[in-house]
């Protein structure tokens, strides 16, 4: 019987120990052999894996990124109705997890290292897209599809500032209050937004 390869054990290891020597040191200044270092491998190993640096912090944040994904299509698969749908993408986004010391930092860092890396940029894009994407879908059974994708902006603003002004930790809420703040903030634009359409329905009558 195959001996299974162990490059996906590796590179997974690589990936947490470059996630966690960004938490560390507060930033990208790292280096290969510093990582290499944390994984417990050779920093040629770490090069015959990744290449370079940016591939790993390329990787390391599309790790993440999966992560969560993973976190909300369960999440998803647990709810029944669009309002259920909405609350899971929320809790999923806010949850717990998304809170560990060293995902926050390494979420802090990569923000900014998109300001500069076209992959990372990327990967932030298609992280926006799909989480408006995912509040958008239920939210379009509840409101006109104009409402919808305006709540839905609103509301991966929200989850998004949320998150990063708990990582600066810059006034941000407790965290157990996060998802509330979101859920409230559904709550009321979908109430203004069906209070909207019943007075133009009144006007147009």
């Amino acid at each position: 019987m195959a001996r299974p390869s162990v490059e996906p054990i590796r590179r997974r290891d690589l990936v947490h120990a470059a996630i966690r020597a960004i938490h560390q040191r507060g930033s990208l200044d790292v280096t290969m052999s510093e990582i290499a270092n944390f994984a417990g491998v050779s920093p040629a190993l770490a090069h015959h894996y990744f290449g370079g640096k940016d591939q790993l912090i390329v990787a390391s944040m599309r790790h993440l990124l999966t992560e969560l994904r993973i976190s909300v299509v369960f999440a998803l698969r647990q709810a029944e109705t669009p309002r259920e749908r909405i609350s899971a993408v929320i809790n999923a986004s806010l949850a717990p997890e998304q809170f560990d010391d060293e995902t926050v930092s390494a979420w802090l860092t990569f923000y900014h290292y998109a300001q500069s890396s076209d992959d990372a940029a990327r990967l932030l894009t298609v992280y926006f897209s799909r989480l408006k994407s995912n509040l958008a879908g239920p939210l379009r059974q509840l409101a006109s599809t104009n409402e919808a994708m305006m709540i839905a902006d609103g509301a991966a603003a929200l989850i998004d500032g949320l998150y990063l002004r708990y990582g600066s930790r810059s006034g941000a809420p407790p965290r157990n209050l996060a998802r509330q703040l979101v859920e409230r903030y559904i709550d009321d634009t979908l109430a203004a937004s069906a209070a909207t359409s019943g007075l133009q329905a009144r006007r147009d009558t």
